[in-house]
């Protein structure tokens, strides 16, 4: 469910490409794999108002009787969840009778947060705090909502999902003595469709081939390039990414080679002549310039490696390419905008995983 580096080439009157760039065999060749230079020893040098807290504080007298009554305990202020968002999520709301421990709310989570292909997640209304969180010891809970995502990039959320969310809800608030209520399973399948329609067509995640002009690259010499221009090893094997400035965020780009061959005994050994430089544009907010980095890195990568910037036929990218791309990117960037929905943020960075 995405729109691919060849469509949106082609929607701007561009060439046509396949589908999807994917890792093939990686042909040798005669001449010797680059390798990386061995590091070179670096040298050493040696409030609130005052008055309204009076009055909130103060007891509240009546003119007639002059009798005192005590003040009602103020409830915190409720605040929105940043986990689950009713534009993604089918939401089940719990209510309990008297405030839940954590403890007792961590003990009747269900073993598993996914109801077939689709996750879910399980909030408590802190009774202190007023926030809504994930439940943790120490904490007490005046109610609970759970909320289960609509559609990812696997597609939409069915019948069977939405059977197998409803079981393990209910389970857990009877494990609490609470009641839960849950949406209409025809009215969540049917918004599901609909926002998996939507994604579908809106998706993005872009791909180039870095390929080697002359001579092949060890993996070493391939992570030390990158490294000149910020990419650092990712969590996988043959992953290069190239970090976001936000905290916890996904990687703006991936560099990926073939995953075996970062699995080898001896990596130097090996060689490669291919590389993929991706983009997964509804992963970063458009005011980072994800796609003018991709446009950069890949000439930056070519320029160092020694490599030409192709499509997945091996035809070579030219600027009237990303231009065109550029142009497409935009009107995908507002149509995300529109559906409040925008690349990089929370409720699009789940929908689109």
């Amino acid at each position: 469910m995405s729109v691919t580096l060849t469509e949106l080439l082609a929607m701007a009157g561009g060439v046509v490409l396949a589908g999807v760039v994917a890792h093939g065999a990686w042909a040798a060749r005669k001449a010797g794999p680059k390798r990386a230079v061995p590091p070179m020893e670096e040298p050493h040098f040696d409030n609130p108002s005052p008055a309204a807290e009076a009055t909130d504080a103060a007891a509240v007298v009546s003119p007639d009787s002059m009798d005192v009554t005590v003040p009602a305990v103020a409830r915190p202020v409720r605040r929105p969840s940043n986990r689950i968002d009713a534009l993604i999520d089918a939401i089940a709301t719990i209510t309990v009778e008297q405030p839940v421990s954590g403890e007792m709310a961590l003990q009747h989570q269900p073993g598993s947060r996914r109801a077939g292909t689709k996750p879910f997640q399980i909030e408590g209304l802190n009774a202190g705090t007023g926030d809504w969180e994930l439940p943790g010891p120490g904490q007490r809970y005046s109610e609970f909502q759970a909320g289960l995502k609509m559609a990812n990039r696997g597609g939409a959320l069915n019948e069977i999902e939405y059977s197998e969310f409803v079981q393990k809800i209910q389970a857990f608030a009877e494990g609490l003595g609470g009641f839960v209520q849950f949406p209409d399973m025809l009215d969540v399948v049917a918004r599901a469709r609909e926002l998996d329609q939507f994604a579908a067509s809106h998706d993005a995640q872009l791909a180039l081939l870095l390929r080697a002009r002359a001579a092949a690259w060890t993996p070493g010499f391939v992570q030390q390039a990158a490294a000149r221009h910020g990419f650092v090893a990712g969590a996988l094997p043959g992953r290069l990414v190239l970090p976001s400035h936000e905290d916890g965020a996904p990687p703006v780009l991936t560099l990926q080679f073939d995953a075996q061959a970062a699995l080898a005994e001896d990596p130097e050994a090996l060689s490669l002549r291919e590389l993929t430089l991706a983009l997964d544009v509804p992963q970063t907010p458009s005011e980072q310039e994800p796609f003018a980095a991709w446009q950069e890195s890949a000439r930056a990568l070519a320029r160092d490696l020694e490599a030409e910037v192709c499509d997945d036929r091996g035809q070579a990218l030219g600027l009237h390419a990303f231009a065109a791309i550029d142009v497409e990117l935009k009107k995908l960037y507002e149509a995300l905008a529109a559906r409040d929905l925008a690349a990089g943020s929370p409720a699009a960075r789940r929908l689109f995983s």
